[in-house]
């Protein structure tokens, strides 16, 4: 049998924590599966004598990550600490620049300096995993590395973020507000204190343009991400989608065209009958659309410490079974240097539709008038539904909901902005994107 495959785990939190445990109570049968043993010998966290549930006291002690990256006698860094810069960049770069493997969950790490590490681990023969940095326990980094080679895909796309699923689904099936089922989101544990990172789309952002490097072969380019959260969906949006036929998602969407790489995270409206919108709570999903295969959906847990932890310890696990000379995977789906610069699509037809929602006053003409100026603009309305019919009696603002046909953003939005110059709208417009997906 192999010696035991030496780990060094940076971050004890509530994932570090679930590897950890995992990693000890089930040594014998990873043993056996891996063809050898996996032992912890050593750790860093910010706090040492916090009670994590496993016996850690045979791993040496490191006050510093760098330190442990630099000095420890490991065979795999496992990176658990988040954050885009240091000190998780300077112990990744530090433990790759020594030849040591790298297993990491970092989705913002990857997202800012992915193609660096990347270049780096090759230069040093270093393996570089990070099963875990996108969809949680779902398998789908491993697909599009190694499972779908030979495949040309058109278009990747899903629910990568489970704190804006719970909360959609929420406001859906409890008919909550969105401040309401935050709260909540927040008081189990699915949303942070200070949730802006997931609510505003970042999460989805940095986990999309993983995915869009690997899908399509550029260099990783998370600032061209058209983005937008869920903080304006009202559970009047909610309503008029189900009244429609469809549930809103927030939804990463990233797919090829003639012109480049179209990389947009948004909320979006899918049929009530597509199985991505029977994906419910924190759970995540994520579609892949080749020439070869056809259309695979993978649906799972995306967080959550065991969920994470387990796509770690398949990462572990892949580095275990590995043999010194055999030919490795490129961290990104090819080499660093092969990678196609990345080329921002141009901004063409969408084929959903959209779904346009107004509040107005009730005054005579309004209806009317809108119709126009989405004629001007070019844009075809599939429906167009008053709420709420005008009384003699009362004067309140009236919803007024339109479905375009395909139709070109720009135009909505043009078309948005001149009803809005108009004088009658009441607060903002609303206008989400309608998709029908294939998968499913």
């Amino acid at each position: 049998m192999a010696d035991a495959l030496k780990i060094g785990i940076a971050g004890l939190g509530t994932v570090g924590a679930s590897l950890a445990k995992i990693l000890v109570e089930r040594r014998d049968m990873l043993t056996t599966t891996c063809g050898r043993p996996i032992d912890i010998v050593a750790v860093t966290a910010r706090t040492r004598g916090r009670d994590r549930g496993v016996d850690l006291s045979g791993a040496e002690w490191f006050n510093e990550p760098l330190a442990l990256a630099r000095e420890a006698k490991i065979d795999v860094f496992v990176e658990l600490m988040g954050g885009a810069g240091d000190p998780a960049l300077a112990a990744v770069k530090a433990a790759l620049s020594r030849g040591v493997h790298v297993v990491t969950a970092n989705k913002a790490l990857l997202a800012a300096h992915g193609v660096e590490l990347a270049a780096l681990a090759e230069k040093h023969g270093a393996l570089l995993n990070y099963e875990a940095a996108v969809a949680g326990g779902i398998p789908v980094i491993k697909a599009l590395r190694e499972s779908l080679t030979g495949n040309t895909i058109s278009r990747v796309y899903g629910i990568m973020n489970g704190t804006c699923n719970y909360i959609l689904t929420k406001m859906e099936k409890e008919g909550l507000s969105f401040e309401a089922c935050l709260k909540e989101a927040q008081r189990l544990g699915y949303a942070e204190a200070d949730p802006a990172f997931d609510i505003e789309g970042n999460d989805t952002a940095h986990k999309l343009s993983i995915l869009t490097t690997l899908a399509f072969g550029t260099r990783i380019s998370a600032d061209d991400i058209y983005l937008e959260g869920i903080t304006n969906i009202s559970i009047d949006d909610i309503r008029a989608a189900a009244d429609l036929g469809y549930r809103i998602k927030l939804l990463g969407v990233a797919q090829k065209t003639d012109t480049g790489v179209e990389q947009r995270v948004h909320p979006t409206m899918v049929p009530l009958d597509s199985v991505i919108a029977q994906v419910d709570g924190v759970t995540n999903a994520v579609a892949i659309e080749s020439d070869i295969l056809g259309e695979l959906l993978m649906v799972g847990p995306g967080a959550g410490g065991n969920a994470t932890a387990s796509a770690v310890l398949g990462d572990i696990a892949d580095i275990a079974k590995s043999r010194p000379g055999a030919q490795t995977v490129p961290v990104l789906g090819r080499p660093a240097a092969a990678l196609a610069p990345y080329k921002r699509a141009q901004i063409r037809k969408h084929h959903g539709g959209y779904f346009i929602r107004l509040s107005v006053e009730d005054r005579t003409g309004v209806f009317a008038s809108i119709a126009r100026h989405m004629a001007e603009n070019g844009i075809s309305l599939e429906s167009i539904v008053q709420r709420g019919q005008p009384t003699a009696e009362s004067s309140d603002p009236k919803t007024i909901i339109l479905v375009t046909h395909a139709t070109m953003e720009d135009s909505v939005r043009k078309a948005v902005a001149s009803v809005k110059s108009e004088g009658y709208l009441v607060g903002e417009p609303q206008v989400i994107r309608i998709e029908r997906p294939k998968a499913g």
